[in-house]
């Protein structure tokens, strides 16, 4: 049996309303779940769940799932209280496969509107689609979850962060030019602030420079990967896309790093003066240099430089109209040399 409450209302409930449907639920007979949506809405909720869920260890067949749409609210009950007793399974924006599998779309579509299924009904008219995005998507993060959760004290400034980091899907920007880019007055430390509540939000990821020093990685320029393509256009027209080839080379990119962030292992760029290398992937399963193309052939220079330099690496390219091609490390440079003499 399933028992599921939603605990967002008007009247926020208290602690003895958590504890009456946890009760109720385990004095069911048989295999029983028991679901909490938007937990975050009850204030000391990870403390009260601790002692019931240390409570009920005697029911094996008795199993809890919660769920929060403000993800730095659950992870920060979780890590509180609940250490060793839950299991966090994150919920992502939709990938390209279940989009296509419910909808139809093509990867076009895809780069364009993104992984958030509810809006794929309004496509077909960008205003409604974009407002939809803009005040039933972004509004309510920036608005409601995330200054529920951190004092911000210039939300004006921080909306403006938000809508800057999405002008630059897949590209690396120096906190400086971002400073230079907001109207309202800050400093780098607040930004750097803003940008981690985004991070833990999963509306972006920020990636570090790959040098082989964590000392070195840390002072580097970010390189911003918005987690989903629709965020991008909330602000832009989608049908850059088709009409713009810069456009849809960095929102492409960007796509395949928010694909590579939704994974397991640690992902990072690599710049190195002119030479750069979109994405550097490692896994417990290999370690991977990864180029994305998606127009006219590419050079690999830097592919060949940075596989020089750390010789363990798997070199990888991903092209928009070919597909994938993963090169072996023991012909890596002669391979990669002939491609370029070829060119």
């Amino acid at each position: 049996d399933v028992f599921f409450h939603n605990c967002d209302s008007v009247t926020p409930y208290k602690h003895e309303w958590l504890t009456m449907q946890w009760q109720q639920a385990k004095s069911n007979k048989g295999k029983t779940l028991l679901v909490f949506d938007e937990i975050q809405k009850i204030v000391g909720w990870s403390e009260v769940i601790k002692s019931l869920f240390d409570e009920s260890r005697d029911r094996e067949d008795f199993y809890v799932v919660i769920l929060c749409s403000a993800s730095l609210s659950i992870q920060r009950g979780l890590n509180e209280s609940l250490a060793g007793r839950y299991e966090l399974i994150e919920a992502h924006h939709w990938f390209f496969n279940e989009v296509e599998k419910v909808f139809g779309t093509t990867i076009k579509d895809y780069l364009k509107f993104g992984g958030y299924p509810a809006a794929y009904d309004l496509i077909d008219d960008t205003d409604r689609w974009q407002s939809f995005i803009q005040n039933s998507i972004i509004e309510p993060v920036l608005g409601k979850d995330l200054q529920g959760l951190a004092q911000i004290n210039k939300p004006a400034l921080f909306r403006q962060a938000f809508e800057l980091v999405l002008r630059y899907p897949a590209q690396e920007i120096s906190y400086q030019k971002m400073l230079g880019q907001i109207q309202d007055r800050g400093n780098i430390a607040t930004i750097k602030h803003y940008l981690e509540l985004f991070q833990g939000a999963f509306l972006i990821k920020i990636l570090e420079k790959y040098s082989g020093s964590m000392l070195r990685t840390k002072s580097s320029s970010p390189k911003i990967i918005v987690m989903d393509t629709g965020l991008v256009h909330g602000f832009e027209n989608p049908d850059s896309v088709d009409t713009d080839p810069e456009h849809f080379g960095r929102v492409f990119e960007n796509a395949i790093g928010a694909h590579l962030a939704k994974q397991k292992g640690k992902l990072s760029y690599w710049r190195k003066g002119a030479k750069e290398v979109d994405f550097i992937w490692e896994t417990r399963w290999g370690k991977y240099a990864i180029e994305v193309k998606s127009g006219k052939l590419r050079k690999f220079h830097s592919l060949v430089a940075f596989v020089k330099e750390f010789d363990d690496f798997i070199p990888v390219v991903l092209d928009f109209e070919k597909g994938c091609k993963l090169l072996s490390k023991s012909v890596v440079t002669q391979e990669l040399m002939n491609s370029f003499r070829s060119q």
